[in-house]
């Protein structure tokens, strides 16, 4: 054992510091549980940086060890996959044992088998990819071993931010010769009710067809929204052959999840059910490979994915352009880039992920109740997608309503609703811009809008979860500063962006000398500064340990690279702030040793970087938190630049955000409890907060360019007044960085 784990001393992990990540194993992080033991989840600052990682601590009551837990580390470190869960490291210490894996923002897929968020699309999405996991285990390539997993279920198929499946828990897995009889002779029968393969259980005989067997349960789990067995009075019940009936007397409308039925692709469903139940065949021979059970899920994706739960085909029937399309294929890439239908009255497009995205124009649904007056006149700069709009029909408003049906939307997709406007001026940093819904009695503000590469702004008014494909509502609109000409009202899928994914660059096999070329001709001298050794054997994992980041000059500054290989500095309070009106003090959520607090009116900050990569273009964020009394009214900051003045002779201001109130959710039933994502991300622009991955707010408040030597780099001297203060109960301050651009 002690030779094995020396064999992987560079995934070594102090307790200590599995301890401070996990709050002593407080049961607050509990993240699950299994036959290991308890699962946490915590912040690790380790040689990759800061990352939220699962931590699995062995709970020797409940029956594995020694041997479960060196398989695991052998597996997870032999076999890698992106469906398969990354072991980031182990801890072997006081008799501790601890395995650290890469956290599964989802959790398992058992937790969501009945929630009704979980499309036929990602259901579909999920089983298989995590096919594809279990075929690379079983036909492993640049390998001789194959692997019989022993424990399928829905709780070992973990889920990552964007639904891709991971499997999990190898701690029962059979490795062997793919060159012999596919089966190994076993004293004892291992997994878990309700998914054991009867043939295994009889004849002591495991092969990668039990583990077909199992995966097939998992599949019908999915159709049926259920796990795949009862609990009561103490005993287990197998619903399979509940199940199996159905299938063979063509009733599974019987057994399908509710709330599936209305979208599924009866073709899709067929293919489906279909490879689910040969999975769970009592002969082995009729068990299909699992690389047969990939390409039927992939067939049963493509249905539901190019003809999904409308007929795209009857739609396109109405669109204004004639479309031509051979394939299935063609319809889809059409789909993806957008089309006008509805007779020229709706935008309707899909997304990556398959789902509906719709924009109805403003001509068929704003009413106008105080219009601006001529000498408002729109001056047409803008160029609209529906045709209607560009005869200059709907006019600019300070008053307006707006009564928006929706009809093509994916059921169960959490949406956000946009304005989709222009103005008569050029630009436009901030908007204040009143609305509510009908039902409503008090007015939401939206504060800010995002300008869209056809020249349109847009703003986020509310958010909501489909419940089907249609939806209706009534919006009275209070423009504040300027009147707005309307171009539509748009339906936007919320997408949340895996902030851990690799790089696209890292998935590819590239010769050394590629990684080598991407890291600054400095690194050595950086790393050491780096208190902790980072380990590394390649240059692309030495690549991929900068790009994370970790703490330099005894944990004072952090350091890190951009995903364009240009360096990034952040730099504490301590080494940016000028006045001593600051409280100093620790955070625990901070890189650095202290953070300042405020509750001055103003202040200012001084700052340069020698650390930057040269002739760069530079956005310098202020990263803090705050507290505040009215979280629903947003804060307005004016930043003067000191090193730069005006004709006039005045500092040249401009205005930030330092935080804006949460957007309004509809709820669509009474007692609806939809679990909505955080706010949609918006488009990253210069005065706009963003919560980061580690809890702060960062917002940009300054672009510099750097110099060809470290001595040319510009020092900026900002002030900060804070109009309106007594809305901030609060102002913390972490520091300062510099991010490539």
């Amino acid at each position: 054992m002690e030779a094995f784990l020396g064999e992987n001393q560079h995934l070594k992990i102090k307790l200590e510091e599995i301890k401070s990540a996990t709050n002593n194993f407080d049961n607050n992080n509990v993240i699950g549980k299994g036959g290991f033991g308890n699962v946490y989840k915590g912040v690790l600052s380790h040689s990759e940086g800061l990352t939220m990682v699962a931590f699995k601590r062995l709970d020797r009551k409940l029956g594995q060890g020694n041997p479960e837990f060196l398989k695991e580390i052998l597996m997870l470190s032999r076999y890698t996959h992106e469906n398969l869960i990354s072991l980031l490291g182990f801890c072997d210490e006081d008799d501790e044992k601890i395995l650290v894996y890469e956290h599964a923002y989802h959790g398992s897929l058992d937790r969501h088998l009945s929630a009704n968020t979980l499309t036929w699309w990602k259901r579909l999405k999920i089983c298989l990819t995590a096919a594809k996991g279990l075929c690379y285990l079983h036909d492993p390539k640049g390998t001789e071993q194959r692997v019989i997993h022993r424990d399928i279920k829905s709780s070992n198929i973990l889920l990552d931010e964007s639904w891709n499946a991971k499997l999990s828990d190898m701690g029962l897995s059979k490795i062997g010769p793919a060159n012999q009889q596919h089966s190994f002779l076993t004293t004892n029968v291992v997994g878990t009710y309700g998914y054991i393969d009867p043939l295994y259980m009889e004849t002591y005989l495991l092969t990668k067809e039990s583990d077909v067997y199992s995966f097939g349960m998992v599949l019908f789990e999915v159709l049926c929204g259920r796990l795949c067995y009862e609990y009561n009075n103490g005993h287990f019940m197998s619903l399979w052959p509940m199940w199996k009936k159905s299938y063979e007397e063509k009733k599974l409308d019987q057994i399908i999840f509710e709330d599936l039925k209305e979208h599924m692709n009866p073709s899709s469903l067929e293919t489906f059910s279909g490879i689910a139940y040969r999975c769970l065949q009592k002969s082995r021979e009729e068990r299909p490979k699992m690389s047969d059970v990939v390409e039927e899920l992939e067939i049963a994706l493509d249905i539901q994915k190019t003809e999904g739960p409308m007929d795209f085909e009857e739609m396109i029937e109405t669109a204004v352009a004639p479309h031509v399309y051979k394939s299935k294929e063609e319809l889809q890439m059409l789909l993806y880039k957008g089309m006008l239908v509805n007779g020229g009255k709706t935008w309707f497009s899909l997304n990556k992920n398959g789902e509906h995205c719709e924009m109805i124009s403003a001509k068929v649904c704003l009413i106008p109740i105080l219009p601006a007056s001529p000498r408002y006149a729109y001056n047409g700069l803008h160029k609209s997608r529906f045709p209607l709009d560009n005869e200059n029909t709907t006019p600019l408003c300070w008053r307006f309503k707006m009564h928006v049906k929706a009809q093509f939307l994916s059921p169960h997709i959490t949406y956000a609703v946009n304005l989709v406007f222009g103005v008569d001026y050029e630009s436009m940093d901030l908007l204040f811009l009143n609305y509510k819904l009908a039902e409503e009695t008090c007015y939401s503000t939206s504060y800010i809008a995002d300008e869209r590469e056809d020249g349109w702004f847009t703003t986020e008014l509310y958010q909501f979860t489909s419940l089907k494909k249609s939806a209706d509502f009534d919006i009275t609109f209070d423009c504040g500063g300027h009147p707005l000409i309307v171009e539509a009202i748009e339906f936007q899928p919320i997408e949340r962006v895996d902030h851990h994914q690799l790089l696209e660059d890292e998935k590819v096999d590239m010769p050394e000398t590629y990684w080598e070329q991407r890291l600054p001709s400095d690194y050595e001298d950086i790393l050491k500064s780096y208190k902790n050794s980072a380990q590394w054997t390649t240059k692309k994992e030495l690549y991929s340990i900068l790009c994370k980041g970790f703490p330099i000059n005894n944990g004072e500054e952090w350091f890190s690279l951009a995903n364009n290989g240009k360096k990034c500095h952040m730099l504490p309070a301590r080494m940016a702030l000028r006045k001593l009106v600051w409280r100093w003090g620790p955070s625990r959520e901070s890189r650095f040793k202290e953070v300042a607090f405020c509750t001055q009116q103003s202040f200012s900050i001084t700052c340069t970087s020698k650390m930057l990569s040269p002739q760069t273009r530079y956005a310098c964020f202020l990263v803090y938190n705050i507290q505040t009394k009215n979280p629903n009214v947003g804060q307005v900051v004016e930043v003067s630049d000191q090193s730069r003045i005006t004709e006039s002779g005045e500092y040249d201001p401009h205005h930030i955000l330092l935080f804006l109130p949460e957007t309004p959710i509809i709820r669509q039933k009474v007692n609806d409890n939809t679990h909505i994502h955080n706010p949609l991300k918006r488009t990253k622009m210069e005065g706009v907060p963003q919560r980061r991955n580690d809890g702060w707010l960062e917002v940009q408040v300054w672009k510099c360019q750097t110099g060809a030597t470290t001595s040319e780099n510009p020092l900026f001297d900002l002030y900060f007044n804070l109009r309106s203060f007594s809305r901030i109960t609060e102002l913390s301050v972490q520091g300062i960085e510099f991010k490539a651009i």
